[in-house]
Parts: structure tokens; sequence; C-alpha cells
């Protein structure tokens, strides 16, 4: 059997100062998850990762009956939670740009990118044959894992992947072997002039 999994990327607050670690979403990105709802495939299982924000973003999106799965967290930011970026900079510039370029490297004494990218491949490969139509909200770091972990590519790459609020990204899997699939735009005209 083939298995169908959506990560949706969780809503995220319009705040000038983004900071590491869970923030609770604000009435915008309430809405705008809302509004979402419609374009989102159906799933016989839906996930979430533990965040006040996922969790805020699966409730926007009407759904009831949500597990919470732990191995879709976000990286354990360490002592850079509740900062902005601008602060690690002034205060860990050399942390903070060693992190940048060496998926082992975790000068916040949190997780690195590389234990978090084992850590949500180790989940997609025990996914079981027969567990049909995933659909979970998730954190960015969690849906770039998984990229990197399907396309087998170096965990270096993890912050090539750019992965909005409220996007897609979807996946097959089937005998142990993952695909990613790119969606498109389904009324759009394909050829013509414009």
């Amino acid at each position: 059997m083939t298995v169908r999994l959506t990560l949706l990327c969780a809503a995220a607050p319009v705040e000038r100062d983004v900071r590491f670690g869970d923030v609770p979403l604000d009435e915008r990105a309430l809405r705008q998850a809302k509004a979402a709802a419609g374009a989102l495939p159906s799933a016989g299982t839906l996930l979430t990762a533990p965040s006040q924000r996922c969790t805020q973003t699966a409730q926007a999106l009407g759904w009831d009956a949500v597990t919470a799965e732990p191995a879709l967290r976000d990286i354990d930011m360490g002592s850079w939670r509740g900062r902005t970026l601008s602060e690690v900079a002034a205060s860990d510039g050399a942390g903070l740009a060693t992190w940048m370029v060496d998926p082992g490297a975790a000068p916040h004494l949190g997780e690195s990118v590389a234990e978090a990218c084992l850590r949500v491949a180790a989940w997609l490969d025990a996914l079981p044959a027969d567990a049909g139509r995933i659909l979970a909200v998730v954190e960015q770091a969690v849906a770039r894992a998984a990229v990197v972990h399907v396309l087998d590519a170096p965990q270096r790459s993890f912050w090539n992947v750019d992965v909005p609020p409220l996007s897609t990204v979807q996946l097959t899997g089937r005998n142990g072997r993952w695909n990613l699939r790119m969606g498109g735009v389904s009324d759009a005209p394909v050829g013509g002039d414009g």
C-alpha cells in the first residue's frame, strides 16, 4: 500500500521580531489558517506537532480529532529559546554562523539540525505501510527535514528548503521508499499564450 502524507507548515504570527521557540498565533494567522482549510486534501489520520502554534493551526482548520505526535516537534533551541534572531546574532554571532552551516552543531545546547533530521527520518520510516492518507500540521523545521530525508540530500541542504507558513509538502511512500510530490494549480491552463 502507498502512504500519502501531506505536511502542512503551521501558520505563523505576523510579528516583526520572530522568536526561536513556540509562540502563539495572532488573529491574522488564525484567519489565514481557517481560510486554508478547504484547500487541503482529505485524510484518515490527522496529526499535529505538540507546539501551541501547530495545535492552534489545527484548531483553526476545524480539526476535532487530532493526535499530537512528539516526533513532529520543532528543533529544541536550547538557550536561544525565546530570543530573536537579532538578539542571538548580537550575543552569539559565531555560534549562529556555525549553526547555519554545520548541521551537527548545537551552540545553543539544544538539538542540532542533524539530530532533528534523523528524528524526522526515523518517524517517516516507521510509518506503517497501511497508514493510508495522513495530514499533519508541522513545524517548518520538520517539513525541511522530511524533504532532506526523502531526497536523500545532505543535511547541510536543510537551509536550502523554503517552507512558508501554510504551505504543504506532499510525500508518498511504499516499501521503504519515499517520493516528493510536487503540486500544481488544477485550474490553470496548460500551454497557451499566457
